[in-house]
């Protein structure tokens, strides 16, 4: 052999040493044993992991929710919470076949499988890892665990989370709880969070009133909620989701959930265009927290109603509602230059309309808009009712069967002497209210004094009474105890109440004296928390007989006395006017057998910090009374909240006349203007012009208010600011001009 043949040999001889190394170093026996060591690795990495990850707690997000806001016919009104729309149903709430559409679309073995897909976490993990985006093939578990306990980040770590945790719920979950989270969490699109709101977002009714085929639409959503949405969706888009919702039915038949024959019947349920949610603008935001007060009242923390989950009706009629704005709109808004006027951009007005027989709120006015005004004039209490009170003192008189000085029985025909500054007679305190534009009236009825609402005789009337009682009787009504001294001067209203608070006294009257506490609230539904719900209607707070003969007293009123702008043919109605210190505020209070609707007007200084002005001047009208603008509103309201009018009369019973003997000679007589076919005293005279000292002022006179004079017969007497419901002097009524909070 030669060299060459010799090298050759040694070099094959190498070659055979290496492989056969190589081959001893990788033998099958080898390869397989060092296989299943890595498995058995995987598996103990699995196992430590399975005990070292628990089940956290529910994220934060997952378990928002929005508080839901209706009108009383169910339509939308708003929603709370603007960082997430869900509102969390129970599954039972979900019809059957919508729920099989989803596990359908998404994960037929859901029933059957043990709450992962190890395929599609070993493809999404390898996604991840190779940069490749989001994970496929995930169940239906594996998605409820990843919004309801994670987050969607797109992390190996939070991969493998995800399939420990899902094992674990599904050992200890039931399925159905598990679809329920699932339904409840996923993201539909149009920022809707939930099936109930993506019903609402998608087909605009409530997830119970899903069909199958808007299920299927809803389940075949979820693979693109924005490439899928109909409303933007590009032609490919459309033809995607169409073979998608096909796909989904057709598995649905498949897995024996719905027939063939039906299955085939079904056209593709094209969603409506999308709305944006109502926001708090306008009367929503007053309408919002009147009902979120009102649940406070009842129990409900600020913390139960932040967690969200509620469904809240309200009482509001949409229709009445609508008629109430444009009622203000009409006959105040448009007569007013709030930009040029400095008087007009001080005027705020409130409103609250309630069912007399239920006590609901049907309609709300809190101001030019719950965005540009917060405060809610519905509801404000720091303005006084001024004479809307006189009738409340008329009630008590009879309730108790008060009699005069002279011994009397106080009723419509009693006469009390009517003149103007008269000091009240058997009481400690001095008070000699003047009457509006200082007249005198020569021995009127209380049925006259109601008419003209003549301050001198209501003055003696809650005397006779005495403000004590008279104080009971309110409050029993649903007067709040505000700013509200036992003193001869609360017979003009010198307490603090809201046209809320006054719906509801008024409408106790309307109710023949069955106490009505006005309520927002028709219902509020939450899956963990409850609410007892306010009753509208109580028992008696004053007799028929009362709550009737003052109800007999308040249509002459309206007939022929100072609220005639409400006066009309088409309803029976009854009310007061009302007139605060220095034109502070004006009020409406009225009611038809069927409605009670309060309406005032504020003077309100635009500054920061607010404070009370007056509304004199208001549109260039000179003084702004309750006969004017609130009556005129309040006509027109209810005017088109009766649908045009109403045949229904009062049914009153037991109306109390009194007695009629003259008690006392009036010390001034009565001017030639007082005839029945004067103008109303609350109306402004020819006169009594914007240019002039508006006539609530004092004359230069009765300028020192507080200082006592002496009458002829030598009686303390205290000037009083004139008008209807003019209130006391500073020293009777502490706090009346308190700024606003």
């Amino acid at each position: 052999m030669g060299r060459a043949d010799a090298r050759r040999a040694q070099g094959r001889e190498a070659r055979r040493a290496k492989g056969g190394g190589i081959r001893r170093l990788f033998t099958w026996r080898k390869i397989v044993g060092t296989f299943f060591g890595l498995c058995l690795l995987g598996m103990g990495a699995l196992a430590a992991l399975y005990l070292y990850v628990d089940v956290p707690e529910a994220n934060a997000q997952a378990q928002k929710q929005s508080n839901v806001y209706k009108y009383s016919d169910g339509t939308l009104l708003a929603r709370s919470n603007s960082e997430v729309n869900r509102e969390i149903v129970d599954l039972g709430v979900v019809p059957k076949s919508v729920q099989h559409a989803f596990v359908a679309a998404e994960n037929k073995s859901f029933y059957r499988d043990q709450g992962v897909d190890l395929k599609g976490t070993v493809r999404g993990l390898f996604n991840t890892l190779s940069g490749k985006g989001k994970q496929g093939g995930s169940t239906i578990t594996q998605q409820y665990v990843k919004n309801y306990y994670l987050t969607q980040d797109q992390t190996v770590t939070r991969k493998l989370k995800e399939l420990v945790i899902s094992l674990k719920v599904d050992q200890r979950t039931e399925k159905d709880d598990i679809l329920a989270g699932y339904l409840n969490t996923v993201y539909y699109g149009r920022g809707a969070s939930g099936i109930q709101a993506a019903a609402q977002a998608y087909y605009g009714v409530d997830a119970k009133d899903l069909d199958t085929s808007q299920g299927a639409y809803l389940a075949a959503l979820l693979q693109a909620p924005s490439q899928y949405d109909w409303a933007n969706a590009t032609p490919t888009g459309k033809k995607l989701v169409k073979e998608r919702w096909a796909y989904t039915l057709d598995n649905m038949v498949g897995e024996g959930w719905l027939d063939k024959a039906e299955r085939d019947r079904m056209t593709f349920p094209v969603p409506k265009s999308p709305k944006a949610a109502p926001g708090m603008e306008g009367q929503t935001g007053y309408l919002v927290e009147a009902a979120n007060d009102e649940m406070k009242r009842q129990g409900v923390t600020e913390e139960m109603l932040d967690a969200g989950g509620w469904t809240i009706t309200l009482n509001i009629d949409k229709k009445r509602q609508k008629q109430l704005e444009k009622s203000v709109d009409r006959q105040l808004e448009n007569q007013l230059d709030r930009k040029n006027n400095k008087v007009d951009a001080t005027v705020q007005a409130g409103a609250t309309s309630v069912d007399p027989k239920t006590g609901k709120v049907v309609a709300l006015y809190g101001g030019v808009g719950a965005t540009e005004h917060w405060y809610n004039n519905a509801t404000r209490q720091d303005y006084q009712p001024a004479s809307t009170f006189k009738p409340l003192v008329l009630a008590s008189a009879l309730e108790n069967e008060s009699t005069t000085q002279d011994g009397d029985l106080i009723g419509l025909n009693t006469v009390y002497d009517g003149t103007s500054k008269r000091p009240v007679v058997g009481s400690d305190t001095p008070f000699a209210p003047q009457n509006e534009d200082d007249i005198s009236y020569d021995s009127p009825t209380v049925q006259r004094a109601m008419d003209k609402s003549i301050n001198s005789v209501f003055a003696q009337m809650v005397v006779d009474v005495t403000p004590a009682a008279v104080k009971k009787t309110a409050l029993a009504m649903g007067v709040p105890d505000k700013n509200f001294p036992e003193r001869p001067a609360i017979t003009l209203g010198t307490m603090n109440a809201s046209t809320w608070d006054m719906a509801g006294v008024y409408a106790t009257l309307d109710n023949h004296g069955k106490k009505v506490t006005p309520t927002i609230v028709k219902s509020a539904e939450n899956r963990d928390r409850t609410m007892r719900l306010v009753d509208g209607v109580g028992g008696q707070a004053i007799s028929r007989a009362s709550a009737d003969t003052v109800t007999k007293a308040l249509t002459e009123v309206v007939d022929i006395g100072s609220g005639h702008e409400a006066n009309t043919s088409a309803y029976d109605a009854a009310g007061k006017t009302g007139t605060s210190e220095n034109n502070k505020a004006a009020w409406f209070a009225a009611y038809t057998p069927e409605l009670t609707t309060v309406v005032a007007l504020y003077g309100e200084s635009p500054k920061e910090g607010g404070g009370q002005v007056s509304l004199t001047g208001t549109a260039n009208s000179g003084r702004a009374n309750g006969g004017g603008f609130p009556a005129k509103i309040w006509a027109d309201y209810t005017l088109g909240a009766l649908g045009g009018g109403s045949d229904a009369s009062f049914d009153l019973r037991g109306v109390e006349r009194g007695e009629t003997a003259v008690t006392e000679t009036p010390s001034v007589e009565p001017t030639p203007s007082e005839t029945p076919s004067e103008t109303p005293s609350e109306e402004p005279t020819p006169s009594e012009t914007p240019s002039e000292t508006p006539s609530e002022e004092p004359t230069p006179s009765e300028t020192p208010s507080e200082t006592p004079t002496l009458t002829p017969s030598g009686t303390p007497s205290t000037t009083q600011d004139p008008g209807d419901g003019g209130a006391e002097p500073p020293g009777e009524r502490p706090g009346a001009d308190t700024p606003l909070g």
